[in-house]
């Protein structure tokens, strides 16, 4: 699925308001409203004006990978055996469909894409490239890179 985005004017309010969801998207309205010095009614507005302009694309549960098994994250590169739409667009559509795959880049370089990928363990990983990414027909080649330690992982953007 693919976006247009428009980029908008944020002013110093819609500012602080992105920066608080982020760092917290289930602070009610009236506490929003009552650190950005505005009342309800015009702060639910602005966030709705956000949202619209898909500024705000949606609100999620920040989840820990380890508290659920998930302890191996590799960083995928993956070379497609042609050059052609047809191929980029048949590799997209099977690999937004592979529930590990958590982010799919396209890359410029020796390889096409970069996906960030999460698992189990080492196991777990190898059957996932073996029966799953591998089955793709396109793909010429994939390079793994797994991650030993991450230190840190920022979800918030700088406004």
């Amino acid at each position: 699925m693919k976006f247009i985005v428009t980029v908008m004017s944020l002013d110093k309010k819609d500012q602080q308001l992105l920066t608080l969801l982020q760092s917290n998207a289930r602070t009610s309205v009236s506490e929003l409203a009552t650190t950005v010095s505005l009342s309800d009614t015009p702060c639910l507005r602005r966030i709705k004006k956000l949202e619209a302009s898909k500024v705000i694309s949606g609100y999620h549960a920040a989840l820990n990978p380890r508290a659920l098994g998930l302890n191996v994250l590799v960083y995928a590169f993956v070379r497609l055996s042609q050059n052609s739409a047809s191929a980029a667009n048949m590799f997209e559509e099977h690999v937004e469909k592979l529930n590990h795959v958590l982010e799919c880049s396209v890359i410029s370089g020796s390889y096409d894409y970069l996906l960030k990928i999460i698992a189990t363990d080492l196991e777990s990983y190898e059957s996932f490239v073996k029966y799953k990414l591998g089955s793709i027909d396109c793909i010429a080649n994939i390079e793994s890179t797994v991650v030993l330690k991450q230190t840190f992982s920022k979800k918030q953007l700088p406004l």
